[in-house]
């Protein structure tokens, strides 16, 4: 087998793989499945952690997660895909990282190394088997890699700082008021 085909297999199985594992990740937020809490337990867990509004943050994580997981394992619209998914993982991240790097102790090293991968796939392409490949990559030009990555680096950064602000004003309103939407 030729070394480029090897490459372009090596790409298909990293896509297939982190496509599902992105796919079931969303697929939790966005029906419920895999023991996730669906929209509305997930708009609960969006807000308690200081994502305003709930239901909106949920659907965009979902379809973050799902959405560019899907597309990741098609090998369509890569560079969107790895984007998208990276943006979400961000949201993730910054939830996670109180705790520390390690996954073990709550860190933030399973959704930074998510995020690592989709916005590696995103940035290097599909490789030969992918539907971009078979469209001779009209969805997968140089101009589509620096928009995408773009916004969805401003996204994250006005979610994030919005976040930060949500939480920064809880925080200030005392211990008295109750931040966890659940009992809401």
């Amino acid at each position: 087998m030729p070394l480029t085909h090897r490459k372009d297999l090596g790409l298909l199985a990293l896509r297939l793989g982190t496509g599902g594992v992105l796919l079931a990740h969303g697929s939790q937020k966005l029906f419920g499945w895999f023991s996730g809490g669906g929209i509305e337990g997930t708009a609960r867990a969006m807000e308690h952690m200081g994502f305003t509004p709930g239901r909106e943050s949920a659907i965009a994580a979902g379809l973050g997660e799902a959405g560019g997981g899907v597309l990741l394992a098609l090998g369509l619209a890569t560079p969107l895909a790895g984007a998208a998914a990276a943006g979400a993982m961000a949201g993730a991240a910054a939830v996670h990282a109180p705790a520390g790097f390690f996954a073990q102790g709550g860190g933030f090293e399973y959704p930074a190394f998510l995020g690592f991968v989709a916005a590696c796939l995103g940035l290097s392409g599909p490789g030969r088997f992918s539907l971009d490949h078979a469209s001779r990559h009209k969805l997968d030009r140089p101009a589509t890699v620096v928009t995408a990555f773009a916004l969805s680096a401003a996204a994250a950064t006005v979610v994030l700082n919005r976040r930060a602000a949500t939480l920064a004003a809880a925080e200030a309103s005392g211990p008295d008021r109750d931040t966890d939407s659940r009992t809401a």
